[in-house]
């Protein structure tokens, strides 16, 4: 029996770093500090594994060595003439930069998750730039927290517990110490231990955070309500956020993708620069896959453009809405797809589908998905985290190391030499060797 310590966990944009997992006999029987879905990832990472590499054959998958299956990958990407290399966000910033290599050898296009969460997150920061903090800032300084269209309670479960309410820091001690906004279209069980709830109606976001600089200009609020919420509320909740030492605003989903969308962090990103004027404030995107935000990251060192990069030219373009994934499978663009620690099959719209599966499809994954299982050519890996190590970056932009307390399944190797392999085949096949 061993137990590993300071073990980081892969699910969520937390990357909680202080999990303590046990393993006896090769396997992981016991996890202390992780949420219940840190514990159901360690706990069953072997449930439906995809046991050995695939090719379709006749409409059928059958098994095969590695080797055959990395060099039919490579021979798919490598005839191809735009191939789509989707995924990223549940790897290590190791493989993304191989994945960014195979992209440009193949002059495909590459994307992350990014283009169907925080996009617009991502979008607006480039125009007026992000007036963050690491989390630890916010655990030790922060008196006010608000949670704007995200439910930590439910998606990031250790959130409240380490970085806010919950947290114990240094200037900071206690839930008295702290205030908790919530701002949602609905009573989620955040808002239920919230001191403050604001309902806001759906896709009016924007006109709320407009009223709110409104009200901290003391600018006159001709309305009896805004976006459903009346006015008396939200000159109250302007009070609050300039009264504070030092405020962090949280938000998610429910404000990148509802009308408005990057205007909506716009108008975030301003407010925080307007209250700047009174008092210390900052704001942190709830990133969701643990590692969405490296992909961003390296995406950015690389080509200079943090999701959507298409490489047919020969350079990196950039046109969001243009070389995102779902567009160019929608538009039937591209011939050849490579998805890696991700299932579009489950989540793409239909027409985004219907053109993936009628290409060739190569699929890297550690589990069986909708997607793997109409591959034409399936390589399971490791898992990042629990079976080999990895960087990822935390929602706040920290890099923090991953390191494996298992071994993998035998003959299955990392992300990272599987794209290698794939690369090197790659490059070996468009010079005629």
């Amino acid at each position: 029996m061993e137990t590993f310590t300071g073990v980081t966990c892969p699910f969520c944009g937390c990357l909680c770093d202080d999990l303590e997992v046990t393993v006896e006999g090769g396997k992981i029987t016991k996890v202390r500090n992780g949420c219940a879905y840190s514990l159901t990832k360690y706990l069953n990472y072997n449930r439906d594994r995809v046991a050995a590499p695939m090719i379709k054959e006749k409409d059928k998958q059958v098994a095969v060595e590695l080797p055959a299956a990395i060099e039919r990958a490579a021979r798919i990407l490598a005839e191809a003439n735009y191939p789509v290399l989707y995924g990223w966000s549940s790897t290590s910033g190791e493989a993304i930069n191989l994945g960014i290599e195979l992209a440009e050898e193949v002059g495909g296009a590459i994307d992350n998750t990014t283009s169907v969460c925080h996009g617009p997150t991502t979008e607006a920061l480039q125009e007026l730039g992000l007036p963050g903090c690491t989390l630890g800032q916010v655990k030790n300084r922060a008196d006010l927290i608000i949670y704007w269209g995200s439910n930590p309670l439910q998606s990031h479960l250790r959130h409240i517990s380490r970085y806010t309410i919950g947290a114990e820091g240094r200037w900071r001690k206690s839930r008295d110490d702290r205030t908790l906004v919530v701002v949602d279209v609905r009573k989620t069980y955040t808002a239920r231990v919230a001191d403050y709830f604001i309902q806001v109606e759906p896709n009016r976001d924007y006109e709320l955070i407009t009223a709110l600089r409104m009200a901290l200009r003391h600018e006159e609020i001709e309305q009896d309500r805004v976006a459903g919420v009346p006015v008396e509320d939200i000159e109250e909740l302007a009070d609050l956020m300039m009264g504070c030492e030092f405020g962090a605003l949280f938000y998610g989903l429910g404000l990148t993708m509802s009308y408005g969308k990057n205007r909506n962090i716009d108008a975030a990103i301003s407010l925080v620069r307007d209250l700047n004027r009174w008092t210390k404030f900052v704001m942190i995107p709830m990133r969701g896959h643990y590692n969405v935000n490296g992909a961003n990251i390296v995406f950015l060192w690389l080509t200079g453009y943090p999701f959507a990069v298409d490489f047919s030219h020969g350079y990196p373009i950039y046109a969001p809405g243009a070389t995102s994934a779902v567009d160019i499978l929608s538009r039937g663009e591209s011939d050849a797809s490579l998805i890696i620690s991700s299932d579009p099959a489950a989540n793409f719209p239909r027409r985004a589908m219907e053109n993936l599966f009628s290409n060739p499809l190569i699929v890297i994954d550690p589990h069986r998905t909708v997607t793997s299982m109409k591959a034409d050519v399936v390589i399971p890996s490791a898992l990042v985290g629990i079976e080999c190590e990895g960087t990822a970056y935390r929602m706040d932009g920290v890099p923090i190391k991953l390191k494996g307390v298992v071994k993998p399944p035998k003959g299955v190797l990392s992300d990272e030499e599987v794209l290698r392999g794939i690369l090197t085949e790659v490059r070996r096949l468009k010079r005629g060797g």
